[in-house]
């Protein structure tokens, strides 16, 4: 936000009111998407959209944004998936659904990619790789909108879509940056070699750094330590990104897992090198600071995105038809990947698949080299905007189902009762009354 302040030059006063009443939107927003299944996102790109023209009337000069997005699409990101890890348990029993919602992240992923890849390629760009390029952001699905959503559902499901939405996270910024970091002229048996390398080392660094920050921190005496611990995470996941070309948010999920499921990786010798007391102290407070800070980072991402936007790139037939097909595409792949893994019981979950944040980020992360012209801006928000909506109206659907069936359960509840009670009377009466 700095460089918006010094570009705008807006006094400094006006400039903490106007973060505070943000802020204080976004709780509402919040609310109102707890009570009407809206999302908070939409509400949030609204409020951008409405700075933006008010700027504009104020006449304020316009300012360079996508810096600002770039860094809170970063750290939200890391938050985001920071906050659902801590919201993970694993057990036995759940293993056979981490390993549905990884299939169907990772089949989905490639095949919504190549699909768009090859809408994009026949309408937009003539070059098939670009055309990948420009197609796995919309491939994504949004955890920074599902994880906040899906608290209406049942457990199942909510924590079905809690680990394909991060697996989706994960694997599409994997898949994204091994494509524009492929050296030009490799063979598929180099970029597999890559790609295979690049994961086990990842994870075999995210699990030696995860031990070695839980047995580092239960010892700090300290007060303030969390933000010190948020810091390196988050300066691994720059190095490792940066430096090593490493799918460094492995590292964020790997930490979260282990240090919310810890009594099941500090087992045998390693048991006696955990101080329980204090481990769930920095668990309980991780978990609060998590949840705060990705709600200013994420509050703040969307408001600055809806500054962004220009609505004229909306007015367009040939965005609106390509951006239609792409979302098409995006839940016939759904569906068929849906099916094969979950067989029936795939309602709401079809529908909750909408495209943000990551989307968002790893569009302003394409190369120069890479980029096209002909590819169309308001490809990207139609998508994000009616992947949204489609969410909404499913979740709004299943929220009256469930209280109409909560509602039938009641009535049945009363007439057993009630029909118990003329029988006990009944039982009660004498033979001569019968």
């Amino acid at each position: 936000m700095l460089n918006f302040l010094l570009e705008t030059g807006i006094d400094s006063y006006y400039t903490i009111i106007g973060i505070c009443i943000v802020v204080i939107l976004s709780f509402v927003f919040n609310i109102i998407s707890k009570k009407t299944n809206i999302p908070s996102v939409l509400l949030l790109i609204m409020l951008g959209l409405g700075i933006q023209y008010l700027l504009k009337w104020l006449d304020v000069p316009e300012a360079n944004l996508f810096a600002t997005l770039q860094v809170l699409g970063i750290i939200g990101l890391i938050m985001i998936v920071l906050e659902a890890a801590l919201d993970l348990k694993l057990t036995r029993e759940k293993a056979p659904l981490i390993l549905k919602s990884l299939a169907v992240a990772l089949i989905a992923l490639i095949g919504s990619s190549f699909a768009c890849a090859y809408i994009i390629n026949y309408y937009l760009i003539s070059d098939p790789f670009i055309s990948l390029v420009y197609a796995i952001p919309l491939s994504i699905m949004s955890s920074a909108i599902i994880i906040p959503s899906v608290s209406g559902l049942v457990e199942h499901k909510k924590e079905f879509m809690i680990y394909e939405s991060t697996f989706s996270d994960i694997l599409g910024i994997m898949f994204f940056y091994f494509l524009i970091g492929t050296p030009e002229g490799s063979t598929a048996g180099q970029i597999a070699f890559d790609v295979t390398l690049n994961i086990i080392v990842t994870m075999v660094a995210s699990f030696v750094i995860s031990f070695a920050l839980i047995l580092i921190f239960q010892r700090l005496t300290t007060q303030v330590k969390l933000f010190l611990l948020i810091a390196i995470l988050t300066l691994l996941y720059a190095i490792g990104k940066k430096l090593f070309q490493l799918s460094s948010l492995i590292i964020i999920m790997a930490f979260g897992l282990i240090i919310n499921n810890y009594k099941i990786f500090f087992i045998g010798p390693f048991k006696k090198w955990i101080k329980d007391s204090a481990v769930d102290n920095i668990l309980r407070e991780l978990h609060f600071i998590t949840l705060e800070t990705a709600f200013v980072i994420r509050t703040f991402f969307f408001v600055v995105f809806g500054m962004t936007i220009s609505l004229a790139s909306l007015i367009s037939f040939k965005v609106a038809f390509v951006s239609l097909c792409i979302i098409l595409a995006l839940y016939i792949v759904r569906y068929v990947c849906l099916k094969i893994f979950l067989w029936r019981d795939i309602i709401p979950q079809l529908y909750i698949a909408p495209r943000g944040l990551i989307t968002i980020l790893l569009f302003f992360a394409i190369p120069t080299s890479m980029q096209d012209e002909n590819f169309e801006p308001g490809i990207l928000l139609f998508t994000i905007l009616i992947s949204s909506l489609i969410m909404t109206y499913s979740l709004v659907v299943n929220k009256e189902k469930k209280a109409k069936l909560q509602s039938l359960e009641t009535e049945s509840e009363v007439e057993s009762a009630v029909i118990n009670e003329e029988v006990s009377k009944e039982n009660e009466l004498p033979p001569s009354e019968h």
